[in-house]
């Protein structure tokens, strides 16, 4: 492992128990003690500081505001865009097949090493540390979190819409699913049953098919 005063530099913090964060970086495939139960503890405190933040930051956001804003900044892309700015790759410790696959610049597991680390620093300091080492990582993208920005996705649009109508919830069911099973092709409908409204959507996944068929319901409720 490279010599870790330069991470603990970055990260302003310094482990009392070096141990902690030798295991915080090992992948699954080089030993036994390795980074996926601080990565679990990381994601919660991760979570419940950034969630503390973003309370406090914007006083009249709605619950559902909030919790976009949270998935906004600790989105896995987002992780893994500042385990790069810390160099993590490169303290990362990997079995041979691991290390042959690329595995030191996937984003997934550079997002769970940041997780890890803060998995890491909980245990070995308290919670009062930890949340300002997040804060500090997280400047910016605490910086760039605007309720007021926040695209919804389709199937929240029509549901807020709704709801603030008192009118019943759409109902989604699948209709149709073709093509074999790595390429599957949903076909998904939208119903609201208190209106007589239908709409069909398709994607390549549930998802992506409930999401077209909410938006097209969406312009229909919307414009009609």
């Amino acid at each position: 492992m490279q010599d870790i005063s330069k991470l603990e530099a970055q990260l302003g913090y310094t482990f009392k128990n070096n141990k902690l964060l030798e295991q915080a970086l090992t992948h699954r495939s080089a030993a036994k003690d390795h980074y996926e139960r601080l990565e679990f503890l990381g994601d919660s405190v991760l979570g419940m500081v950034v969630s503390r933040e973003l309370y406090n930051r914007f006083k009249n956001a709605t619950e559902g505001e909030l919790t976009r804003l949270r998935s906004q900044v600790v989105k896995g892309e987002t992780l893994a865009r500042l385990s790069r700015g810390l160099g993590l790759g490169e303290y990362i410790v990997f079995g041979p097949g691991e290390l042959k696959s690329g595995s030191r610049r996937r984003a997934s597991i550079l997002a769970d090493v940041l997780e890890s680390i803060i998995g890491a620093i909980y245990i070995d300091a308290d919670l009062h540390t930890v949340e300002a080492v997040i804060l500090r990582l997280f400047i910016e993208p605490l910086a760039d979190s605007n309720p007021e920005k926040i695209i919804k996705d389709p199937k929240t649009r029509l549901q807020e819409y709704l709801q603030a109508r008192n009118i019943d919830l759409p109902e989604y069911q699948v209709t149709e699913v073709t093509g074999p099973a790595h390429k599957q092709h949903f076909t998904i409908e939208c119903r609201i049953n208190s209106l007589q409204l239908e709409t069909q959507g398709e994607g390549g996944s549930r998802k992506v098919a409930e999401q077209d068929a909410a938006e097209k319901m969406y312009q229909r409720v919307t414009h009609e």
